[in-house]
């Protein structure tokens, strides 16, 4: 790791070190922007409960109803919308054209995303406006902020799109870090004030903090591993002798966490629309309903939650992320075959079966990290702003990595032109 750092400050990695200085530069225009609040406008998010995610996500920018409250996460909404529409599934033969175009139908799906990922910022932004305005306002001030805070989405997606063209990483994905690695200061600040300057034993505190982050560590350690992990399934081609190619065996592999954090956004979606509607249906019915069996403070909210997690970590590992028929049609093409196995339905079959044992593990794991912060905060008697594990850390971690390995094959690129 260290070696492809010092690789970047070498004076024959000029134009790499620019595209590092680039990125670290744009994301701090986006913290800037991120403390720039809504002007003119008087505001009292309190405890934003499910929304909380969409916080952190932005950087605490919701909380502070700042310019660039929504983040990006409208463009991710409705690329999850487009991802699910192509699907085969789902019928609609439009969207599955465009995926099979290649590199046309790839630009027209972004346009797309694009526009829709707008729609959804202003819409977004009116519903947060009418939610969060203490003293009301007018149909025209609503329309104001919603404005608002499409233009700071709008600008975060050039801004990730600038990124990732002439910097490096996936910039979308850059942002949302950023946005959570944001919120890490304050919130061990908060836990140390809690633990240390408030307690009354400040060396049962000091203990308490250092295993405070000594579990956060453990964490992180145990998700980059997991993340990492993957079951290799043994690959033979049979135009390839085995003299030859005995000692390199190729491998077919499966990550355990191959939905990523994925899941664990599907299910937030999920349980996050009727908590919505409970601000512009007024029931009480429908409200202590909503409040006792669909939030992750309830048990049975959690119990569902967790479900929830489960399901969209199968569904969307099967459906969007890996694909047995495809893996083993590819494989056919190729001439090659998993040893002990036949060609095609039972290939098929084989690799069904290993993807769905190891997916538990990872479902387990995902259901487990996304667990940590609403269990800790029923245990613990620190503030909300403080949290042990969850959706941050899996994206941090994951977004982190592929940013590495995008950084390590630039260095290794030039090396080896060189």
């Amino acid at each position: 790791m260290f070696a492809t750092f010092k690789q970047i400050f070498k004076k024959t990695n000029i134009d790499l070190r620019n595209r590092v200085l680039f990125t670290i530069v744009a994301l701090f225009i986006f913290s800037l922007g991120n403390a720039i609040v809504v002007p003119n406008v008087n505001v009292n998010t309190g405890d934003l409960g499910f929304l909380e995610l969409l916080n952190i996500m932005s950087g605490g920018g919701l909380k502070r109803f700042s310019i660039f409250a929504l983040g990006v996460m409208p463009y991710i909404t409705a690329s999850i919308i487009l991802q699910v529409l192509q699907m085969d599934i789902m019928g609609i033969s439009y969207f599955q054209e465009l995926k099979e175009m290649g590199e046309e139908g790839r630009r027209k799906i972004n346009k797309i995303n694009r526009y829709l990922g707008i729609f959804f910022a202003f819409v977004e932004g009116y519903i947060y406006s009418l939610m969060f305005l203490q003293k009301g306002g007018s149909p025209l001030e609503y329309i104001q902020i919603s404005v608002i805070l499409t233009a700071g989405t709008a600008f975060l997606l050039w801004l990730g799109d600038e990124i990732t063209n002439k910097g490096i990483g996936n910039g979308i994905s850059l942002i949302i870090m950023a946005g959570i690695i944001n919120t890490v200061p304050s919130m061990m600040i908060d836990a140390f004030k809690t633990l240390v300057s408030s307690g009354a034993n400040r060396f049962l505190g000091s203990l308490s903090f250092a295993l405070f982050l000594l579990i956060y560590i453990g964490i992180i350690i145990g998700v980059i591993f997991v993340q990492e992990a993957e079951r290799r399934i043994p690959i033979q081609y049979s135009n390839r002798s085995t003299g030859s190619y005995g000692k390199n065996q190729s491998f077919l592999p499966l990550r355990i966490n191959s939905a990523g954090v994925m899941p664990v956004i599907f299910a937030s979606a999920i349980l996050a629309i009727p908590t919505t509607l409970t601000y512009f249906i007024k029931g009480k019915g429908f409200t202590t309903f909503v409040t006792k069996y669909l939030t992750t403070t309830t048990p049975v909210g959690f119990v569902v939650y967790i479900l929830l997690i489960i399901l969209f970590t199968y569904g969307y590992t099967y459906v969007a992320s890996v694909n047995p028929e495809d893996i083993s049609k590819n494989l056919n093409k190729q001439n090659g075959y998993i040893p002990g196995i036949r060609p095609g339905k039972e290939t098929t079959k084989h690799i069904s079966k290993v993807l769905s044992r190891i997916t538990f593990l990872g479902a387990i794991f995902i259901a487990i990290i996304a667990a940590l912060p609403i269990v800790f905060s029923w245990i613990s008697k620190l503030p909300s702003t403080v949290s042990l594990g969850g959706t941050s850390i899996l994206i941090v971690v994951g977004v982190l990595l592929e940013t590495y390995k995008q950084l390590e094959s630039s260095v290794a690129s030039r090396a080896y032109r060189r």
